[in-house]
């Protein structure tokens, strides 16, 4: 089986494209940083209501699991970056074959064909 590269002037678009997603994703988690009720300095709990200090807790827990899926977004992001970078965008990082074109149209990040994350998933 011989290995499919890609020129990495063809890839070039889908680098840009992949790079801009990446600064929308830190503009991104800093906004949602800045809505964690413990960035809060004025924060005083001594005179609250009990209720306060609860919706405090739901509004980090939401913000901490947005940051989280954002920090994996931009880790598959950067992985596909990588893959861009030597020249193997597009081909799944397991078996080798294409990653299907619709598939890179709907998840451009992605590093593996379906099959291999169906078996991954498992």
């Amino acid at each position: 089986m011989t290995k499919i590269l890609f020129p990495k002037d063809l890839l070039k678009p889908v680098g840009d494209f992949l790079m801009s997603s990446l600064k929308a994703l830190r503009i991104s988690k800093k906004n949602i940083s800045s809505e964690d009720p413990f960035n809060d300095k004025s924060r005083d709990l001594k005179y609250a209501s009990p209720d306060t200090e609860a919706e405090e807790q739901f509004g980090h827990a939401r913000v901490s699991a947005i940051k989280e899926e954002l920090n994996m977004k931009a880790k598959q992001i950067k992985k596909a970056l990588e893959r861009v970078k030597i020249g193997k965008y597009g081909i799944c990082e397991d078996c080798g074959k294409m990653i299907n074109t619709d598939r890179l149209a709907v998840f451009p990040e992605a590093t593996l064909c379906i099959d291999c994350e169906k078996k991954k998933e498992k």
